[in-house]
């Protein structure tokens, strides 16, 4: 009897000691990174695609909820579903985050043990009351805000790498909507604007200083006309007495948004007046590009525009369909008909310079500019922009690297006339060219056609006879020294810009204005609707203040 009571004693010491063991864990997590598309949906409702990328910590209690924030109560639950590193998961109704609505992701046997990372997705297929009357545009404008859901800082910790995509209704155009500053943010105020997979206008804001534990707003503001009357929420906001404003930030919000905006708009006018190309955003596929011509690859690197019209006008020299007559100022001599294998922006390019105005013509550079902006971007969709760039970043080096190690100074002009356009990508060209032409350099035969100032040497009476051959059968024409021709090719591109297109930050500015146009922002929100991550209703005086509750975690 005395050793099974022993034995029952030693069972509930074990018992008591693995539960207490159990209970002592908690939730301890670093949220590597969460990408969210909020996709604003012709009915008026919002769908979110949610995907979280957890590491748990060693020691720490099991990953086995996601807790997930609403807006507000006015979600289809049927429409949830998630799944974990592609496994599918149920939807359990056991939400525990501080706010009032919500759900919980059960992980069940795919739950993340401690010292290990999953990733979470998370489907939201329909959303309603979520959109306002704009506060500065009531009668045409409608606008939402939206605040990932977020959780507790106790539990999460580090930084998080953060995308927030705003996929707006559909037949929105470009010019009309709007942004508004975000709270909180550590990344650009500005999002970048793009047009998305479906042609539907989006905004992406991406801050890879963000936290797991930080409510971040955002919001958008579109013409009413895009989506039904119904869909817009149109009660009146709540009124506060004086004393509900204590603690809350908005005046605070209200001041730092209407002095920093001004400020952050500068800067970032002069930072996108390069940007003429429109962000492409992460849901679109992977891979390189190929086939792009030199000129194409440098609107995709964004490089400036004078350097890409000079890039074009010696493509044209180079065809044969054009000769330059006059360098101040510049004019070219067409060959008509215009030769056969043009790029439709090269014959657009040529047929800028037909007439004599200098308006006309910069208006139709710009016009050129405009259309091959746009087809460059369609022809990258689905594929990877940064895998595209350093491919042809690639090119252009391995040219480079060719002429450089050329033995001869006939291979190596040989080589840079075969490469010149791709050795223009370079973002040091000027320099590099300097440096590599320090000895005798043996133009290429077109070169008269580019610079009409060159007077080709006379041949010797023996050449006449038996001409010097180039490698390739090309007849060979006296050399020039090296650095005469580096400085003639460099200051042909700075020509460019000051004679024909005048200032280089306007001329591109009105490209990007309708290749990648500024997003509107509006200082001031929505109205009186609250959608942060947590769904939480607090009590706040000012439209858009920040509910100050967290969205989920456990």
């Amino acid at each position: 009897m005395k050793r099974r009571v022993f034995a029952w004693m030693i069972v509930l010491i074990l018992v008591f000691g693995l539960t207490t063991s159990a209970a002592a864990q908690e939730y301890s997590f670093s949220l590597d990174q969460e990408t969210v598309h909020a996709l604003w949906n012709s009915d008026g409702t919002l769908s979110l695609d949610y995907t979280f990328i957890f590491t748990n910590d060693p020691g720490a209690h099991i990953i086995d909820f996601v807790d997930v924030g609403m807006p507000n109560g006015s979600y289809d639950s049927s429409s949830i579903t998630a799944d974990v590193d592609g496994n599918s998961v149920s939807i359990a109704s056991d939400y525990k985050g501080e706010g009032s609505y919500g759900f919980a992701v059960d992980l069940g046997t795919h739950a993340i043990q401690p010292g290990q990372r999953g990733t979470v997705h998370v489907w939201v297929g329909r959303i309603s009351n979520m959109l306002y009357p704009d506060t500065n545009e009531p009668e045409t404008y409608a606008s939402g805000e939206f605040s990932p859901t977020w959780f507790g800082a106790s539990n999460v910790h580090g930084t998080t790498d953060l995308t927030v995509v705003f996929h707006l209704p559909p037949g929105v155009k470009p010019e009309e909507p709007r942004y508004h500053a975000p709270g909180d943010w550590p990344g650009s105020v500005e999002p970048n604007a793009a047009l998305d997979g479906e042609g539907r206008v989006a905004y992406t804001w991406h801050s890879p200083d963000a936290n797991g534990h930080t409510q971040y707003t955002f919001g958008m503001s579109f013409p009413q006309s895009y989506i039904p009357a119904t869909a817009i929420v149109k009660s009146q906001p709540i009124q506060f007495d004086l004393e509900s404003l204590t603690g809350c930030l908005c005046p605070a919000i209200f001041i730092g948004i209407f002095a920093g905006i001004p400020i952050l708009g500068v800067i970032n006018a002069r930072r996108r007046k390069i940007q003429y190309l429109p962000p492409k955003i992460s849901i679109e596929g992977h891979g390189i590009k190929r086939g792009l011509t030199a000129v194409e690859a440098a609107i995709l690197m964004e490089q400036p525009l004078d350097k890409v019209m000079t890039m074009i006008l010696f493509s044209g020299v180079k065809k044969g369909a054009t000769t330059v007559t006059s360098r101040d100022p510049l004019k070219l001599q067409l060959t008509k008909p215009l030769p056969e294998g043009l790029y439709e922006y090269e014959a657009n390019f040529l047929n800028a310079f037909e007439g004599t105005d200098l308006a006309a013509q910069r208006k139709a550079l710009q016009e050129m500019t405009v259309k091959l902006v746009q087809s460059v971007s369609n022809k990258i969709k689905g594929f990877s922009r940064k895998e595209t760039i350093d491919y042809y970043k690639s090119i252009m080096e391995r040219a480079w690297q060719q002429i450089e190690a050329a033995g001869t100074p006939e291979v190596k002009s040989q080589m840079y006339e075969q490469a010149l356009e791709w050795t223009m990508l370079d973002r040091d060209y000027d320099d590099r060219t300097r440096r590599v032409f320090t000895g005798p350099i043996y133009v290429p035969t077109w070169w008269g056609h580019y610079d009409p100032t060159y007077r080709p040497a006379a041949v010797p009476h023996a050449a006449k006879t038996s001409p010097a051959t180039a490698p390739g059968g090309r007849v060979s024409m006296s050399s020039l020294p090296g650095a005469n021709f580096a400085a003639s090719v460099v200051t042909g591109v700075q020509n460019f810009s000051s004679r024909v297109i005048g200032n280089l930050n306007s001329f591109t500015s009105a490209v990007t204005n309708r290749t990648n146009p500024v997003p509107k922002v509006t200082t001031s929100s929505s109205g009186s609707g609250r959608s942060g991550g947590g769904g939480c209703a607090c009590a706040c005086a000012c439209a858009g203040c920040a509910c100050a509750c967290a969205g989920g975690g456990r």
